[in-house]
């Protein structure tokens, strides 16, 4: 994982979307509906609403609006329904994206994407064409400078729950799980005080591809900036070397 410092990204999207927080708060709605609809709408029984709550939360989403978005999902039977899609395709010089989308429509959702792939020279594949390249993890990601815990403290704690790796950055500590072991792991860091900037499932690169023409780069961003721009999106994982100038 070196040279790919997950916070260093994390805090760069954090501070664009500071600016733009409709989008993130429009990503965690859909995530709180999806949650309440799939296991109902208390999170002492629902992992996976529990985790939506710690990921708004995270990202300064006022209690209020949460709580309204629980229960607008749990009182209103005729709700949207979102379904999950996936897409996968490739970017400039074959570079490997996988697009995570909620969508009340899929035709629209589907035409939006290709359009992005399109206009930044890549093109979408046929489902399971590049995820093979990648790994389904949990992933925790704290500020070295908001941890009270030395890492071999921090490191016994998470390894004590259930977590598969720490890995220590120059700015921060990754912890990774299996995704169902997720949860369990986030909560024994959070009953101890640890504050976290994010904690979700992620689709981890095998592998890192590098673009060295100005041209390609371009193309590339514009693909990551279509897909971010997009409401029904809410995830985007690519194997891109990124430079730390162009880093999202």
């Amino acid at each position: 994982m070196s040279g790919h410092s997950k916070f260093a990204n994390i805090k760069h999207k954090k501070e664009k979307n500071d600016a733009a927080k409709g989008k993130i708060f429009t990503i965690i709605g859909r995530e709180i509906a999806v949650a309440v609809k799939e296991g109902g709408a208390d999170p002492a029984n629902n992992s996976r609403l529990r985790d939506v709550i710690a990921k708004a939360k995270s990202n300064n989403m006022p209690n209020d609006t949460i709580e309204r978005g629980i229960k607008k999902a749990a009182g209103d039977a005729n709700s949207v329904n979102y379904v999950n899609v996936t897409y996968e395709g490739y970017g400039p010089n074959g570079l490997a994206i996988i697009v995570e989308a909620l969508t009340d429509n899929k035709n629209r959702t589907a035409a939006n994407v290709r359009n992005a792939f399109t206009k930044g020279g890549g093109n979408v594949g046929t489902q399971g064409c590049v995820s093979f390249m990648f790994d389904k993890k949990g992933q925790i990601i704290i500020d070295k400078e908001e941890c009270d815990m030395d890492s071999d403290e921090l490191m016994m704690l998470a390894v004590d729950a259930g977590a598969e790796d720490f890995i220590e950055e120059d700015d921060s500590f990754e912890v990774d799980t299996t995704p169902e072991d997720l949860s369990k792991v986030r909560e024994a860091l959070e009953t101890a005080g640890v504050k976290m900037v994010s904690a979700e499932v992620s689709m981890v690169p095998q592998t890192y591809g590098d673009l060295t023409d100005e041209n390609d780069i371009k193309k590339m961003n514009r693909i990551l900036d279509l897909l971010d721009e997009d409401d029904d999106v809410q995830a985007v994982y690519h194997n891109w070397n990124m430079p730390e100038e162009d880093e999202e």
